[in-house]
């Protein structure tokens, strides 16, 4: 059939990508350093990847291509979580595909997938209203934990004491010749992980050289790649420990390095763990 559906300009392309995380489809994949449409079947051509692109290698063309299925989107969608779940109904709302948003709808009905009943879309029952989301990105989703955590009677001479063996840890502010970057073991940090996992220090950042930041609000992505890439080329690094938060953006911290990784040719194994809001290891 005919229909609308995304094209990627190669040639343009500069393999960011930025634009993976913004399509929980699972339609774009990296392909030898490009972002690659590699599904006719998922893309549903609505373009939510587009305003990614920094550099505008995304557009929508209308062309023969195998019909969206939203079903087997769903099947896809519902691994990730109630977050992506909750974006990719708002983002179909918000298009007007009310034929596909009622196919998501029903797929979730009929397998008992409940979604929180504060939200717009929550019709089923769940107790659990800690995954609030009114839309938008879900990685801005407002939570209010209040009264959720535990208090610890722990005296404060006997409190936890710090790990952390470089500074800067913020990787902008990094050197990347600095002398404590050579035959480590690097541990790059999407910026809210500490704030989210209590046992961070030792469960992540004892014995490591520590990098942050975040794959969706920074600027300068491409100078980040170019550093991470001097880092990885001339420090000899033994491994590198990723931990991100569930919402879909922080994900792109893993393309980010991927990239740096292609262009100094190292291959260094890369552990990933992912976090949620909640603060578990999912």
């Amino acid at each position: 059939m005919k229909r609308k559906i995304i094209k990627i300009d190669r040639e343009k392309c500069d393999g960011c990508g930025l634009c993976i995380p913004d399509c929980p489809e699972g339609a774009l994949q990296m392909v030898d350093g490009k972002a690659t449409l590699v599904s006719d079947l998922f893309c549903d051509g609505l373009g939510a990847c587009i305003g990614t692109c920094p550099i505008g290698a995304i557009a929508v063309e209308e062309r023969e291509a195998e019909p969206y299925d939203e079903a087997k989107v769903m099947e896809n969608i519902v691994k990730l979580g109630p977050h992506v779940i909750l974006a990719h109904l708002h983002h179909l709302k918000e298009h007007n595909e009310t034929d596909l948003l009622k196919q998501a709808l029903d797929f979730l009905k009929d397998r008992k997938i409940n979604l929180p009943p504060d939200t717009e879309f929550g019709d089923h029952s769940c107790t659990d209203k800690s995954n609030l989301h009114r839309g938008g990105c879900p990685g801005a989703a407002m939570r209010d934990m209040r009264g959720t955590l535990e208090e610890e009677n722990m005296p404060l001479n006997a409190r936890p004491k710090s790990t952390l063996q470089n500074w800067p840890v913020q990787l902008k502010l990094l050197n990347p010749h600095a002398p404590y970057l050579r035959e480590a073991e690097f541990l790059v940090v999407a910026d809210c992980v500490p704030f989210a996992f209590a046992d961070f220090h030792q469960r992540f950042l004892k014995g490591k050289v520590m990098i942050t930041f975040c794959p969706k609000l920074d600027s300068g992505i491409e100078e980040y790649i170019e550093k991470l890439t001097v880092i990885f080329k001339d420090n000899s690094i033994r491994s590198i420990t990723v931990v991100h938060m569930e919402v879909p953006c922080c994900s792109g911290i893993v393309q980010i390095l991927q990239q740096a990784l292609r262009q100094s040719q190292k291959t260094i194994p890369i552990r990933e763990y992912t976090v949620s809001i909640s603060g578990e290891i999912i």
